[in-house]
């Protein structure tokens, strides 16, 4: 599995590690988030910061982690990332990465509100707002993965316990 990660141009990170015991999982999920990453009918600078969001609403550090060098990669400023908890109220957002924070919210909270559908419909096409859904929804299974699976941050891994000799007290 390490090949098909090298080969399909991907950091070799805990998660794929620990989705590696189900490869065929594996090769999928790649091409899933890699094909979200890649499509171009939003800006990655917008999904970048719903994916931030969706790492704050969900406590996931390793996504945050992840994530944060990805989104710094593609513009979203300190700034942005400073403000993301008061993103309805901050002058760091304009009124499209407020319509597509709002569709995350709503997202993690598990239903979406026709005024949330309505600001989206005034900025986003609908091919958009497909991008939007999806990635929102993508990224919000994340965090719960990560939970179950016990993936940790990279370098923090907890420390193995040593194999230990065999007792030759008996």
């Amino acid at each position: 599995m390490a090949a098909t990660v090298a080969d399909a141009g991907v950091k070799q990170v805990n998660l794929y590690r620990s989705l590696s015991h189900a490869p065929d999982l594996l090769r999928a999920w790649i091409d899933f988030a890699w094909a979200l990453r890649g499509h171009d009918t939003t800006s990655r600078r917008l999904r970048e910061l719903c994916i931030l969001r969706t790492a704050s609403l969900h406590h996931s550090q390793y996504e945050w982690h992840q994530h944060r060098r990805m989104a710094r990669e593609v513009g979203v400023t300190d700034y942005q990332v400073a403000e993301l908890e008061m993103w309805r109220t901050s002058d760091a957002f304009d009124a499209e990465e407020r319509a597509a924070l709002a569709l995350t919210d709503a997202i993690i909270a598990g239903q979406v509100p026709d005024e949330v559908i309505a600001e989206l419909e005034r900025h986003f096409d609908h091919a958009q707002r497909v991008e939007l859904t999806v990635t929102a929804a993508f990224y919000a299974m994340v965090p719960r993965i990560l939970d179950a699976l016990r993936v940790p941050v990279e370098g923090k891994e907890p420390d193995r316990d040593l194999p230990r000799p065999p007792d030759q007290t008996h």
